[in-house]
């Protein structure tokens, strides 16, 4: 349903994945439409070179909740994920991948999980449907991520997450930051809960996954985390007259 108030926006990211976004956004249709509060969806074209942005102008067409936003040239993923989360009008901000890997039929458990009270309900993939030298790296990556930033997130790799839109809109961004979004919001004070989601294989576009970009090229953002809670500023009031 679309209304000028919005409840829940959901950002997703797109880098050439023309075949898929039409059964996205009716996934995304389907899965929000049940839920009967207002929404919106918002797909933001990260430089696709595949005539990604024109197939969701036509699909705005009939379907005047969808909005799009097209960069100019291919910035990555971070960036189209936070310029979705600056666009949102909703109270309540989802963002998941667009090669349908991630469930939007699963958009009301984290739903349910924000209305418990935590601050943001982030996916587990706990039965992966990758490749085994996929599901290795991301393992490894996601421990490593854990043992450097003291952390328990047990998937800091699914894209699939919910956020209370005053916790997440404040946080800047840096490149490669969208990992660390559960990390970021408990160290704003939020509190953070997991929910068991559904991961499915690839079947259209192609995987813009390798291990460099899973394994390597985070480490420094970690080490980025790391120094960010290491000098976050901790005080407390003793008195005030």
């Amino acid at each position: 349903m679309y209304m000028d108030n919005i409840d829940i926006s959901v950002a997703i990211p797109v880098y050439n994945e023309i075949d898929s976004l039409e059964e996205l956004v009716a996934r995304v249709e389907a899965s929000l439409t049940k839920i009967g509060r207002n929404w919106e969806l918002i797909l933001v074209d990260d430089g696709s070179s595949d005539g990604s942005f024109a197939k969701i102008r036509e699909l705005k067409t009939s379907r005047p909740w969808l909005r799009g936003l097209k960069f100019s040239k291919n910035n990555g993923q971070t960036a189209a994920m936070g310029a979705g989360i600056r666009a949102a009008r909703g109270a309540l901000i989802i963002t998941l991948d667009a090669d349908l890997q991630n469930d939007p039929a699963d958009i009301p458990l984290l739903l349910a999980g924000i209305e418990q009270g935590y601050t943001a309900a982030v996916g587990w993939r706990k039965k992966r449907n990758d490749t085994m030298i996929r599901r290795l790296s991301s393992r490894f990556a996601n421990w490593v991520r854990n043992v450097v930033s003291s952390e328990t997130i047990k998937d800091t790799g699914c894209s699939l997450k919910a956020f209370r839109a005053e916790a997440i809109k404040p946080i800047e961004l840096f490149e490669g930051m969208h990992r660390f979004l559960p990390t970021l919001v408990k160290m704003n004070g939020g509190t953070v809960i997991e929910i068991e989601v559904s991961h499915h294989p690839r079947q259209k576009g192609v995987s813009k996954y390798n291990v460099w970009n899973r394994v390597f090229r985070s480490f420094l953002d970690l080490l980025a985390i790391r120094w960010m809670k290491w000098r976050k500023l901790r005080y407390q009031i003793d008195e005030q007259i």
